[in-house]
């Protein structure tokens, strides 16, 4: 069952974009939110987005990305939200130049202080691969995105929230095209509006009852 409440709010709620993340999800399920007026679908794995996929809809590559799957989306995704590595970033804009495309792409950071398995870029190498992509001609950077440490400690998620903020509000300045700081998912997407997240990746809170 849809939670038609929390995506009529989402929807209309100007500071932040909604992405429907749909892992896990039919493409029947898909439809059914694109009638509620959900305009933009989050996939984690290449092999279920390719599964569900309508060109009709705007589509974003959410999880961590193989280099050896970006030939299966270019073209097919407006915007792939986790380059984590140079090598990643080198591949898309191969597959991009063979398309004659710009593809946008976010680069995720990794802020998580607790584990240790989560993906991202680490914070140190952000400058370089930002340099770097700021290169390529295929490729247009857009902004940030992370994901905050799975604690109840909320203090914790706002310190790791504001550091991507501040990582994000330096590349602003040196980069023009960057206008997207992704952050937030079902369990902590409000305190990530608060700590200046303006697009939020949510999944389990959607399809949850009122």
């Amino acid at each position: 069952m849809m939670n038609q409440k929390l995506i009529a709010q989402r929807l209309q709620d100007p500071r932040a974009k909604l992405v429907a993340v749909t892992k896990k999800h039919t493409a029947q399920e898909v439809d059914e939110l694109y009638a509620l007026g959900v305009r933009t679908f989050g996939e984690n794995r290449v092999q279920e987005f390719l599964s569900k996929y309508n060109p009709d809809y705007d589509w974003h590559i959410i999880g961590h990305l193989q280099t050896n799957k970006v030939k299966y989306i270019i073209g097919k995704v407006s915007l792939i939200e986790s380059v984590d590595s140079l090598k990643l970033a080198q591949e898309i804009e191969k597959q991009a130049a063979k398309h004659g495309l710009v593809q946008d792409i976010l680069v995720e950071i990794k802020v998580s202080q607790q584990d240790e398995n989560k993906t991202g870029l680490p914070i140190a190498e952000l400058d370089d691969l930002l340099a770097e992509i700021a290169k390529m001609e295929h490729l247009r950077l857009k902004g940030l995105m992370t994901i905050a440490s799975n604690t109840d400690d909320q203090d914790l998620i706002a310190s790791e929230f504001d550091q991507a903020k501040a990582l994000y509000d330096q590349a602003c300045q040196l980069y023009p095209t960057m206008d997207t700081l992704s952050m937030g998912m079902s369990h902590d997407y409000e305190l990530a509006i608060e700590h200046g997240s303006n697009q939020v990746r949510i999944g389990t809170a959607l399809f949850e009852a009122e």
